[in-house]
C-alpha cells in the first residue's frame, strides 16, 4: 500500500511537491493526462505562468503572486521529473547548476575578487563570464545563446545589446530616430508596390528599430507595450461604460462617438486626484 503521509503533509515544503508530481507522472497510478505530456507539450504552460507572474506584479496584487510563483514552480518540477523520467538530468541536478553558475558569475560576494566597481563594471564582468561559459559549450558566435523563443520584442533589445557590446551600435539617439523615419519610409512604399511578404518584411524592420530606441532612452519595449496595453484596456472600458450609460453597445456605436468618449476617458485621467 502506498504511504501518502508526504503527500498530505501541509509543511512537507519541496519534497511533498516533488513527490507529488512523481506520482501525477507514474505510468500504474498516475494521472492519465499527466502521464501524456512531454516537454514540448509542457512548454506553452511554462511560458503562460511566467507571463501571468509578470502579470500579478505588474498589478502588484501580492498574495496572486504568491499563488502564480507557486505555478511558475510546478513547471520547473515538471520538466525536472520527465528529466529524471528520461535519464537526463533531475531536480537536484538542475538546482546544482544554478546554483554553481551564481556563485561563478558573483566572484565578487563568493569569491576573492573586490565589491568596490561600478554597476558597469559589474555587468562588463558578467558579460566576460558568460562569453567564457558560451566558448565553453562551443557557442563563439556574438548572438549564440539569445532564446529563440524569447517574445520578440524582448530577442530582439538582446540581440541588440550582443552586437553593441562589440561596437556594432549607433552612438546616440538622433541616428536610430533618422533611421526609425528611413523605414517608416520603406513601409509606405512597401505597402502601395510590393507584396504582401516584402509587406511584413519591412514592418518587422521597422519594429526592431523601434526596439532600439528603446533600448537607448534606457526603456523595456515589452514593459512599456505592456503599460499601453493596459492604458488602451482601461481607456476602452471606461467607452464600453460610458455607452452603457445611455443604454449601447460598441455595436451600436460609430467611430465617432467612441471616440469622443475616449477623449472623455484620457482628459478624466489626466485630472489629478
Amino acid at each position: 500500500m502506498t504511504d501518502d503521509t508526504l503527500i498530505h503533509d501541509p509543511n512537507g515544503g519541496l519534497p511533498r511537491l516533488l513527490e507529488i508530481m512523481r506520482r501525477l507522472r507514474d505510468p500504474e497510478t498516475g494521472c492519465p493526462w499527466d502521464i501524456e505530456q512531454d516537454f514540448d507539450s509542457i512548454a506553452p504552460y511554462t511560458i503562460e505562468e511566467s507571463y501571468e507572474v509578470a502579470d500579478a506584479i505588474a498589478r502588484e496584487d501580492w498574495p496572486e503572486l504568491e499563488g502564480e510563483l507557486g505555478d511558475l514552480l510546478l513547471q520547473t518540477v515538471y520538466h525536472t521529473q520527465m528529466g529524471s523520467e528520461a535519464g537526463l538530468f533531475s531536480f537536484d541536478s538542475v538546482v546544482k547548476s544554478v546554483a554553481d553558475k551564481m556563485v561563478a558569475r558573483h566572484p565578487h560576494v563568493f569569491g576573492d575578487e573586490s565589491r568596490d566597481k561600478s554597476a558597469d563594471q559589474q555587468t562588463a564582468d558578467w558579460e566576460k563570464i558568460k562569453a567564457a561559459e558560451r566558448a565553453g559549450k562551443k557557442q563563439g558566435r556574438t548572438l549564440d545563446g539569445v532564446a529563440a523563443g524569447l517574445p520578440a520584442l524582448t530577442r530582439a533589445v538582446k540581440l541588440q545589446k550582443r552586437a553593441a557590446r562589440v561596437g556594432f551600435d549607433w552612438p546616440d539617439t538622433s541616428q536610430v530616430i533618422d533611421k526609425i523615419q528611413e523605414e517608416s519610409a520603406e513601409l509606405v512604399e512597401a505597402r502601395d508596390t510590393l507584396t504582401q511578404a516584402e509587406v511584413e518584411e519591412e514592418y518587422g524592420d521597422l519594429l526592431f528599430v523601434v526596439a532600439n530606441l528603446g533600448r537607448h532612452l534606457g526603456l523595456d519595449p515589452e514593459a512599456a507595450l505592456r503599460g499601453t496595453n493596459a492604458k488602451f484596456t482601461r481607456r476602452f472600458e471606461a467607452v464600453e461604460d460610458g455607452l452603457a450609460a445611455i443604454g449601447k453597445t460598441p455595436s451600436d456605436s460609430d467611430l465617432s462617438e467612441m471616440d469622443a468618449l475616449w477623449d472623455d476617458a484620457k482628459m478624466s485621467e489626466a485630472k489629478p486626484n
